[in-house]
């Protein structure tokens, strides 16, 4: 006696700019889908030009679930999204609709599909002593420290990548262990789904860092710096959260402050979002057993809707 099929999924991955939004739209349009976002940067309320959230008429035609949850003063992590993406998914499939994932924090991707590792809490002392070290010899210099206590989570980083590195350090400091080899040992929690996952790569990153330029354009025509400044007039904001470390706003702040010219706010926010393209890439092509599509096909929805019908037939 077989057992009942398990539920279908749909996991839409993709770096910045890789059209991950218009093909998750063209899907809600052919089939029964409700659409989750899985994006760090858009669980905050406010933060809406820098993120490239959906607008007000997209989310009322498509609604999108684990957007705008908590205020840029509040902290979300890895375990939070994976409760709250189960239990949406739940909530969907129980509706009788089909539970489509889609964005580019593939650290959500990964935990979602396999569970958390049993990491230490945050140290708040140790996290200011690292700190303090960053600012005494940057985080280049804590970047190479942690290329020797942990070379693997080194390799993925950018050595600027100041919340990351952080979090590594105080990993290896406080259980004497790398975080690779912990994030290793993880329990195979998949969640009982049918999932079928689908990355959008482009086939020529030229390409695609010429969509980076033009977005960080219109997002800073679309004012960005204004909602920055509207954000620090309502919430009690620092360079240290990890809303403020997000790609754009964190440029966008040092640009604020007076820690970078203004006029290299442009080109050092493109440069921050081309790096993090690279490491969204690098997790899709190493972590995940993905089915590619070329972001840059411009028959892309077409091919993928064509996937998620035999899929869902």
């Amino acid at each position: 006696m077989s057992s009942a099929p398990l539920p279908p999924a749909i996991l839409l991955m993709g770096p910045t700019a890789s059209g991950k939004t218009a093909v998750a739209l063209a899907l809600a349009e052919r089939f029964p889908v409700e659409l989750v976002s899985v994006d760090s940067a858009q669980v905050f309320i406010g933060m809406d030009v820098g993120t490239a959230k959906p607008d007000a008429a997209t989310i009322a035609r498509y609604p999108h679930r684990l957007i705008d949850l908590i205020t840029p003063e509040e902290r979300y992590s890895a375990a939070r999204f994976r409760t709250d993406a189960l239990a949406a998914m739940a909530e969907i499939t129980a509706a009788g609709k089909v539970p489509l994932l889609v964005g580019g924090t593939m650290l959500y991707f990964r935990a979602l599909l396999h569970g958390l590792a049993d990491l230490p809490q945050a140290d708040p002392a140790l996290r200011a002593s690292i700190d303090a070290e960053a600012a005494a010899s940057g985080w280049p210099a804590l970047h190479a420290k942690l290329a020797v206590l942990d070379p693997s989570t080194a390799a993925r980083l950018h050595p600027t990548d100041s919340q990351r590195i952080q979090r590594a350090l105080e990993i290896c400091r406080t259980s004497g262990r790398p975080m690779s080899e912990l994030l290793a040992t993880a329990g195979r929690e998949t969640p009982p789904y049918d999932m079928l996952q689908i990355a959008l790569l482009p086939s020529d990153r030229s390409v695609l860092h010429e969509r980076i330029a033009r977005r960080f354009d219109e997002m800073l025509l679309a004012g960005l710096d204004a909602e920055l400044t509207a954000l620090r007039r309502r919430y009690a904001l620092d360079a240290g959260l990890p809303s403020m470390r997000c790609v754009g706003y964190r440029q966008a702040w040092e640009a604020q402050e007076g820690i970078i010219p203004r006029s290299e706010l442009r080109d050092r926010g493109i440069f921050a979002t081309r790096q993090l393209a690279k490491r969204q890439i690098t997790w899709l092509t190493n972590s995940f057993a993905a089915e590619t599509f070329d972001c840059l096909d411009p028959a892309l929805a077409e091919q993928v809707g064509a996937r998620v019908s035999r899929f869902l037939d």
